[in-house]
């Protein structure tokens, strides 16, 4: 087929698409990447495919559109969502339901309403013509630790490069400047295991992962009775932290437990020392550790370096095409910051000049009943549409 004999589908109708796949994270995302190629080569908009970097059963896409000439610009989104489970939904969570203005799904806002118009975009930039050239990333991954950029990136390589990414997050279509970073490291304690009645002798894996976390509870604390930086006031809040999220361990309520395991991931602000928050865990897992092995040799408390690592994403001086191009678009002046993380910082690492901004309210990414306003839709595509005249 040709792009003349193939139906155009509207934002809204892509967006209903795409929120139809259930692309959680620990799941394949093939069968939406699928429907992306086909839908953009109908359309005659040449794409190209990115396998997993470790081989598992999901991909990545790019396209360009246009010349053959660096300069362009490229629409950076992700195609993974995070879970569903435990959440209480009025609506199907992976059919877009209209409700009061506002469109309810998985991802709406978090961030297949940016997919959405980035793919609109390319196909309205192939059929009307542009000067300067239109580049699309969709990766995956980027829920779990943003893993899947990088190697998308260099991928992309095979492309002229472009010299501005737009990272589609939702931010109310307003630009953001920058974001804080972000490491996770996993620890495991060890323990042993004895009956609790005994529990004198034993050590309880548990209890000594608690006075690490409390430790950390007490490290938050410290920092954030601080005098920030000036610049580290841009952000809400202007300090790193630490967070636990989830833990496991133990084996029966009688038993001190043998084993247990979390993990701290850190919010790092630009210019954050890596190797000191590194240490500063690993000194105390040390000491901890010694205290474990006073009551039986073979405790302690292992931590697991390179999970991930998100590097902040800070202003370049005298670098900012990405960001005066959307101010140019939007009429937007303000300075915004955020502490959320998003793959500008993969981008920024690779050479690309980058900025933060789509439609949507970040307040309610991940949450149970997620939307996008129609109002943000509509907005975003009249930024698309802005976009292409700047282009062409």
């Amino acid at each position: 087929m040709t792009d003349q004999t193939v139906e155009t589908l509207s934002p809204r109708a892509i967006l209903e698409k795409l929120v139809s796949f259930p692309t959680v994270s620990k799941d394949t995302n093939i069968p939406l990447i699928d429907w992306v190629s086909d839908y953009l080569s109908s359309h005659g908009v040449e794409n190209f495919r990115h396998d997993h970097h470790k081989g598992e059963p999901k991909q990545g896409l790019f396209a360009h559109v246009g010349p053959a000439i660096e300069g362009g610009v490229v629409l950076s989104g992700h195609t993974d969502v995070v879970p569903v489970e435990g959440q209480a939904w009025d609506t199907d969570p992976f059919v877009l339901t209209e409700k009061d203005g506002k469109l309810y799904g998985r991802g709406s806002t978090d961030m297949k309403g940016f997919d959405a118009l980035a793919i609109w975009a390319m196909v309205e930039a192939h059929k009307k013509g542009i000067s300067r050239p239109l580049q699309l990333a969709l990766s995956y991954d980027e829920e779990v630790g943003c893993t899947g950029a990088a190697p998308l990136i260099k991928d992309m390589a095979r492309l002229p490069k472009a010299s501005s990414v737009i990272v589609g997050e939702p931010t109310m279509l307003e630009p953001v400047s920058g974001h804080k970073g972000g490491m996770q490291i996993g620890v495991h304690v060890k323990g042993y295991e004895i009956h609790s009645s005994l529990q004198k002798y034993g050590v309880s894996a548990i209890h000594w992962a608690a006075t690490f976390i409390e430790w950390i509870n007490q490290e938050n604390e410290r920092i954030w009775a601080t005098e920030p930086p000036e610049m580290h006031k841009l952000f809400n809040p202007p300090w790193s932290n630490m967070h636990v999220g989830t833990i496991q361990g133990g084996t029966a309520h009688n038993i001190t437990a043998k084993d247990c395991f979390f993990k701290v991931s850190i919010r790092l602000m630009p210019g954050a020392d890596v190797d000191g928050w590194k240490k500063l865990l690993a000194d105390k897992a040390a000491e901890l550790t010694a205290k474990m092995q006073d009551i039986h040799e073979h405790a302690g408390i292992t931590l697991t370096f390179g999970d991930y690592h998100l590097p902040p994403f800070a202003p370049q001086p005298g670098n900012n095409v990405a960001e005066e191009l959307v101010r140019q678009v939007t009429g937007a002046n303000g300075a915004h910051y955020v502490s959320y993380g998003t793959e500008a910082s993969h981008f920024q690492l690779a050479g690309y000049d980058c900025v933060v901004c789509g439609p949507g309210d970040i307040a309610v990414a991940h949450q149970p009943n997620e939307y996008l306003e129609i109002s943000q839709l509509e907005a975003g595509e009249t930024f698309m549409r802005k976009l292409l005249e700047e282009l062409s």
